[in-house]
Order: structure tokens, then C-alpha cells, then sequence
């Protein structure tokens, strides 16, 4: 569905674009310097937007700054990985005594079964696991251990789901790894049903995000897991929860409130303390396949799997930093935002909603029920573009598709402020978009 054009808020757009560059040269500097080695400037999709991205030169506790001067108040976390803040002291010691032992050992270290053994704890699903580079890497072992578990090569995943680099499943053009999908309709019981009656004879796995993370932070419907989780169970498939994002949503991932068990789990990005990290885990017999010491193991190979500094890193960030007890305080912080902020948007009747569950949230700019993220496409793009303009100006930073994802050092005048601007921009800029 596209929303039609409308010329005052494409005036108010093309204002705040021009406002923009003229306050960020050095930024639009750096962009132009990065266009000579990267394409577009740019190696990381997701960072690019219209006219030209911010650069970063620091960031420390909940606060960034750019190379313009400007400073911003961080409810973006680095797409949820930066848990903990830019420069938290548990995290920085524990990297820096990983360092005085040595940077890459090329065996076996004393940290690895710890950090394992604290993630088994937090995750109790994850009965037994193993650690990647990355929450892609994660999904990739997942998907490919279910293959060669049951034999068979169909995978189900839903449309608007992110699993990592190569597994997106968005409009547009993608580059997914050659997995045999089926692409389903994410909270669509009855399609879901029908898909999984047609093809689950032949699907070694159904891969999905308990709440959609890059889709809009649309939560999976209790009766659509109830779903999954029968209907996988019933044909030998083995459903995978891509937990890299939402585990950061309860103590035990977002699993442990939902009161549905996957058979494996991926995680990634804020367990390893903020550092290059990922790990899938689940149900022993799946998961003994890859013990070396069997004849005909499975190979998991990666010079980085162990890497001291994520090791490190991870097991304070798990046992000192996010601790049960930080999460339950942070997704309180979280779901309080929510609703204040969308108390803001009712008082004004502005057509904006922020979806999500606990520390994760997304705005969406419509009035219209959001169950699905097809639902999303009512949004209306030019008011977003808008939305993430007035709030960088000021002063806080959040993903240009509209994301947030809370850390540690955020404080309650950090959600006041957070709050004031959005209520500034509901006032300001709601006439526009009606």
C-alpha cells in the first residue's frame, strides 16, 4: 500500500533535509570522503539514509557524539546490541584483562565454559550450545543442523523477518543464503496452518523472531505459537526462535514469558557484552551432533568462535551487568515509555503509535491497528522521515526506520526528555500528516 504524496509535508521534509546538511558539514565531509572505498560510503546497509548519514567519534554511557559537535542522547543501543552503554566499566575491565593474556590463544581457554555455562543458566532451553561471530552465523548453524537432522531441505521463515545478513525476507532485493523457502504470513494463523499442512513432510526447520525486530516490533500472537509449536512438533520440524534481539525482553528471553520451548535458539549481539558475538543452542540430541569426539560430527569451524575478548566480555556482561534483576528494571523503563508516549499521540489525536514489549519499541505513523507488518505499510513514510529529523535535531538518536531499543545508562530524565520531543513534534507536526 502506498500512501499518497502530500505537498506540505513534503515541503516541511525538503526544510528539515536542508536544515540538516547546513548543520552537519563535517558529516556530509566524511560521507563524501567514504564514497571513494565504500559503495555509497557505506558498508552497512542500515546506516544510510537521506541526504547523508551522521558520523560518530565517541560515545560513552548513553550518549553519543558526531563529528560536527553535536551530542545525542542514544535510545537506539545499536540496534539493541549496545545493551550496557558505549563505555560501561565491568565491560571495558573485562576486555582489558582478556587483552594482558593475550588476543588469540589458537586453543581451547578457562573462559568458554564459563561464559557457556552462565548463558545455559540464563536460557534454559539452550541445554547444550555453541558460540559464533555473529547472530547471522547463529541462524546459519541453526538452519543448517535441523537440515541435517531430519534430512529434508525446506525451510520456513515469514515475511518482514530478519535473521542476519543473508536471511531477509522484506520487500526489495535481497541476497539470502540458497535455502528451499516458504515464505509464510507472520501472525497469519490460518495461512500458517495451511502452509504447514501443504509442505511439512518436506520443512527441516521453521525459523522465526518471537517479536519482529526490524519488522516494526509487531509481538507474535500467542495462538500463532501455540500454532508453530504444535503443528512443528507434530510433523518432526524443528522450530528455531531468532532470539539475537528480543532475549534482551525477560531474564530467561522472551521465550521464558511466552510460555512456548523452541527447539533451538540464536542469540547474538548484547550477550557477548556488545562485542562480534553469536551462539545457537537447544535440545541435546540436535546439538550432540557437533561433538568432535563422535565419529561423524558435525564441523563447526571459526578462528573467533572462542575469542578471548568476547568471552570475557560476555560472561561479565551476563553475571554483572544485565543481570536478571537489570533486565525486569529496564523493560519496566520500557514498557512506561511506551505508554506515555502513546498517551502523547492520543491527547493530540496524532496518527502515531509505538509498538513493542518491554525495552524494544517502533513508531509507527498511523492510527490504524497493528497486528501484522503488513499493517505497517499504512504507515506514512514521509511523516517518519520527518519524525527522525526533528528528534536528531533534537538531540536524540533512534533508527531511521523508526526503532529504539533501551540501555543501561538511560535515566528517567532521559525518558522526560524523550518524551517532551515527541510531545513537541505531536504539537508542531501533527496538522501535517492527518
Amino acid at each position: 500500500m502506498t500512501m499518497p504524496r502530500n505537498s506540505t509535508l513534503d515541503a516541511a521534509l525538503d526544510e528539515a533535509r536542508r536544515d540538516y546538511t547546513a548543520r552537519n558539514p563535517a558529516s556530509l565531509a566524511q560521507h563524501e570522503a567514504a564514497r571513494a572505498s565504500l559503495p555509497g560510503g557505506n558498508t552497512r546497509s542500515v546506516l544510510y539514509y537521506d541526504p547523508f548519514p551522521l558520523a560518530f567519534v565517541r560515545g560513552e554511557g548513553a550518549t553519543l557524539w558526531d563529528v560536527d559537535g553535536h551530542a545525542y542522547t542514544d535510545f537506539l543501543g545499536e540496534f539493541t546490541a549496545g545493551i550496557a552503554g558505549h563505555s560501561h566499566p565491568a565491560i571495558r575491565a573485562a576486555v582489558s584483562r582478556a587483552m594482558e593474556g593475550g588476543i588469540s590463544l589458537g586453543g581451547h581457554n578457562t573462559l568458554e565454559s564459563r561464559f557457556a555455562d552462565a548463558v545455559r543458566a540464563r536460557f534454559p532451553s539452550m541445554r547444550l550450545l555453541r558460540f559464533t561471530n555473529s547472530g547471522t552465523e547463529a541462524n546459519l548453524l541453526a538452519l543448517s543442523t535441523a537440515v541435517a537432522a531430519t534430512g529434508r531441505r525446506k525451510v520456513m521463515a515469514f515475511r518482514h523477518g530478519y535473521h542476519g545478513a543473508v536471511f531477509m525476507f522484506s520487500p526489495g532485493a535481497n541476497i539470502n543464503a540458497p535455502f528451499d523457502f516458504v515464505i509464510g504470513a507472520y501472525n497469519d494463523v490460518e495461512a500458517t496452518a495451511a502452509l504447514l499442512a501443504a509442505h511439512g513432510a518436506d520443512l527441516a526447520a521453521v525459523i522465526l523472531e518471537p517479536m519482529l525486530g526490524g519488522g516494526g516490533c509487531i509481538p507474535a500472537r500467542p495462538d500463532f505459537l501455540a500454532l508453530l509449536r504444535a503443528e512443528t512438533a507434530r510433523h518432526g520440524i524443528v522450530l528455531i526462535f531468532d532470539e539475537v534481539m528480543t532475549s534482551r525482553l525477560a531474564p530467561g528471553g522472551l521465550q521464558s514469558i511466552l510460555g512456548v520451548t523452541p527447539d533451538l535458539t540464536t542469540l547474538g549481539k548484547y550477550v557477548g557484552g556488545g562485542m562480534s558475538f553469536g551462539a545457537f543452542g537447544g535440545r541435546p540430541d540436535l546439538m550432540a551432533r557437533f561433538d568432535p569426539s563422535q565419529p561423524g560430527a558435525l564441523p563447526h569451524a571459526g578462528t573467533f568462535n572462542n575469542n578471548v575478548l568476547t568471552m570475557s566480555a560476555g560472561l561479565a556482561a551476563l553475571t554483572e551487568v544485565y543481570t536478571p534483576q537489570a533486565a525486569s528494571a529496564l523493560n519496566a523503563m520500557g514498557e512506561d515509555l511506551r505508554a506515555r508516549l502513546n498517551a502523547v499521540a492520543t491527547r493530540h489525536g496524532v496518527a502515531m503509535q509505538f509498538t513493542g514489549i518491554g525495552s524494544m519499541l517502533a513508531v509507527h505513523m498511523t492510527r490504524e491497528p497493528l497486528h501484522r507488518p503488513e499493517d505497517a505499510a499504512r504507515s506514512n513514510k514521509q511523516a517518519a522521515d520527518l519524525f527522525f529529523l526533528d528528534l536528531q535535531k533534537a538531540g536524540f538518536w533512534i533508527a531511521r526506520r523508526g526503532m529504539m531499543a533501551l540501555s543501561l545508562p538511560l535515566t528517567a530524565a532521559d525518558a522526560d526528555g524523550l518524551v517532551a520531543a515527541v510531545e513537541e513534534f505531536a504539537v508542531s507536526r501533527g496538522r501535517l500528516f492527518d
